[in-house]
């Protein structure tokens, strides 16, 4: 394709944009605002994600002994315990360095403890450590049905309730995404078909002198692909303006909250941003043009 016709096509694109101004506006304004909105759940999902396999690799599962258990048999025990499916590492803790972490907790207030009169109530115990999340609860249930210990702990309850909740956010970002994704191509296809209603009479004499139909459809096809890169500009600047704010202010007022802030990953988010707004405009020519112009 020769320099000079591409540059009539984008002349011609940018001439449909000025024509159709305001509903220009509104599909490059939708496009942003969806991604925007996209962007937002995308950020979301990934630190989801992040929270998530945080947690995942400090879920624990603590496996306290009978009192009375010989140091022969733990040892036996741990070596059944790590042979089990799912489990990852076993660590033993004695009765005496759980009484020291209980100290070390308590900090300046450790004085409280010494109404134990020096004796240690605590028992000798196992932090089980499993190869993935989905591997707790078997674990722990696997343990508790064994009787070899008298309790078995890991946050019961707790746990599966914080995971049902990642997965529902997973699913509500991914579905929002999908859905904002629709109705910015809509709108993209909407003003195109209203560009094309608009110049009917010149694509018919076009046609009429020997215009070939992608010789048509190049101009109408450029310009959606330019509303989508323009609204997905807008929607870059603006969701990462908003959220270096936000991760401003998370730094200083809420520090044990890790938010993801590498800038590689930012800019492959960016880079995507980009491309799809690009690619639902282009979409939107592609449905409006199938449908409505007639060449």
């Amino acid at each position: 394709m020769k320099i000079r016709t591409m540059g009539y096509f984008f002349k011609e694109s940018f001439l449909s944009l000025k024509r159709n101004g305001w509903m220009s506006l509104a599909s490059v304004i939708t496009v942003a605002i969806s991604l925007f909105v996209c962007g937002v759940f995308w950020l979301l999902v990934l630190n989801v994600n992040n929270v998530a396999d945080t947690i995942e690799s400090n879920v624990e599962i603590r496996a306290y002994f009978q009192d009375d258990t010989p140091d022969e048999e733990i040892v036996d025990i741990e070596a059944q315990v790590k042979a089990l499916p799912g489990v990852s590492s076993v660590t033993f803790i004695s009765r005496d360095e759980a009484l020291e972490s209980l100290k070390s907790k308590f900090g300046d207030k450790s004085g409280l403890l010494a109404a134990l009169e020096g004796q240690n109530p605590l028992p000798h115990s196992f932090t089980i450590k499993t190869k993935t999340a989905e591997d707790v609860v078997p674990v722990a249930q696997t343990l508790e049905n064994t009787g070899m210990f008298q309790k078995v702990r890991y946050g019961e309850g707790v746990v599966e309730k914080l995971f049902a909740l990642i997965n529902w956010v997973r699913v509500l970002g991914l579905g929002m995404m999908s859905l904002l994704a629709v109705g910015a191509v809509m709108l993209v296809a909407i003003t195109i078909r209203l560009t094309v209603y608009a110049r009917k009479r010149e694509i018919s004499i076009m046609k009429y002198v020997g215009a070939t139909d992608w010789f048509i459809r190049w101009p109408f096809f450029l310009e959606g692909m330019l509303l989508g890169l323009i609204g997905s500009v807008v929607a870059v600047l603006a969701l990462f303006y908003s959220y270096l704010s936000l991760l401003e202010n998370v730094s200083v007022s809420l520090a044990f909250i890790r938010l993801i802030s590498e800038p590689e990953l930012l800019v492959k988010i960016s880079t995507g941003m980009i491309i799809a707004g690009t690619s639902l405009g282009a979409l939107g020519s592609v449905i409006s043009l199938r449908k409505f112009l007639k060449v």
